[in-house]
């Protein structure tokens, strides 16, 4: 149990919660929505509401509603790294990643300077961050920018290529 309301009372449970949480609104308005304060991806779960109501003249009803809870949490900064040597003709692959993020980001790279260029597949493979420049030339020497986004937010790194 989180949060309960029994004879006029309200009692939050001992949990790591219990800073944190409360209801929305006076109980008597009969509206007993739950609010959690600064959510955690801890939070994330299976939240279940009983009414017991109490009626002179049957007996205890009981009705139940059941949530699932998942907390967002936007991508970490992720890192960047060049992986091989960068020498004409040659073949490197930047990598991209972040440690944390809910649901798990996707990755877009992206050469920023000298000029702007966008990369697609085979080359980018957005759900592991990496890109693959084949036949490396002076010209692809430049500032890559890899985005990690989801539906909570986004960070970036870079890594400098120098052909």
């Amino acid at each position: 149990q989180v949060l309960t309301y029994l004879d006029g009372t309200v009692k939050v449970e001992e949990t790591e919660l219990k800073p944190r949480v409360g209801f929305l609104h006076p109980v008597l308005s009969h509206n007993i929505s739950l609010v959690i304060n600064a959510t955690r991806e801890g939070d994330s779960g299976q939240y279940m509401c009983t009414v017991n109501v109490v009626d002179e003249a049957t007996s205890t009803g009981k009705n139940v509603a059941v949530i699932n809870l998942t907390v967002l949490v936007p991508p970490a900064v992720p890192t960047c790294h060049l992986h091989g040597s960068p020498a004409v003709g040659a073949n490197v692959t930047l990598s991209c990643s972040s440690e944390k993020g809910k649901p798990s980001p996707g990755y877009q790279w992206q050469r920023t300077a000298p000029t702007p260029q966008v990369f697609f597949p085979p080359a980018q493979d957005r759900a592991r961050g990496t890109l693959k420049l084949t036949n490396l030339s002076l010209e692809m020497s430049g500032l890559y920018v890899c985005v990690a986004e989801n539906r909570a937010g986004s960070a970036e790194c870079s890594v400098a290529l120098e052909v």
